[in-house]
């Protein structure tokens, strides 16, 4: 009998779309107002099994995810938004490679490339907007960040929004102790 209570399902509540926050180890201090946010897909590439009758799809490939896919609200000063400009600046160094080693440079002078890069957590929320999982992404850096048009005949202020997609390492889902799931 106690295992057939041990089978049942523990939470009925169902995760909501909008109980989420993100937040980027390299630059704590700025918020992304996230109002978007995915976890990506993950694909498993498979290995045929030669058969004479017909190949046999196995699996044993490479695991291959998809891009980090951020939309966030772009405050007043731009902060959040120039954080992933510079970052895409110092990364392709459109004007001299200095940019490159700015990117690199810590406050003491010292250089260290995985300063390129930076750990970022996508934090899940449950229906009480309590901490729920964490998805931890590693070696994030951006690839694209959408522009920002200004027009000045709209009639309703509706405020910016950017895009920025990120590659990475790999992601891990975590219990919100930090424990794998």
């Amino acid at each position: 009998m106690a295992s057939a209570y041990r089978n049942q399902i523990q939470n009925r509540n169902f995760l909501s779309p909008v109980g989420f926050n993100f937040t980027l180890a390299k630059e704590p201090k700025v918020s992304f107002f996230c109002n978007s946010a995915r976890i990506p897909e993950i694909t498993l590439s498979l290995v045929q099994q030669p058969s004479y009758l017909k190949d046999i799809d196995v699996p044993g490939g490479k695991l291959q995810y998809g891009d980090l896919s951020l939309r966030f609200l772009v405050d007043e000063d731009m902060m959040n938004y120039m954080v992933v400009h510079n970052w895409l600046t110092g990364l392709g160094f459109p004007e001299t490679t200095g940019q490159y080693k700015e990117l690199i440079t810590n406050d003491d002078g010292l250089q260290d490339s995985k300063r390129a890069f930076s750990d970022g957590s996508l934090y899940i929320l449950d229906s009480n907007y309590n901490t729920n999982s964490i998805v931890k992404f590693k070696d994030l850096f951006p690839v694209s960040l959408t522009s920002l048009e200004f027009d000045s005949t709209q009639t309703d202020i509706q405020y910016f929004t950017a895009e920025v997609s990120f590659k990475y390492t790999i992601y891990n889902i975590l219990s919100e102790t930090g424990q794998p799931l």
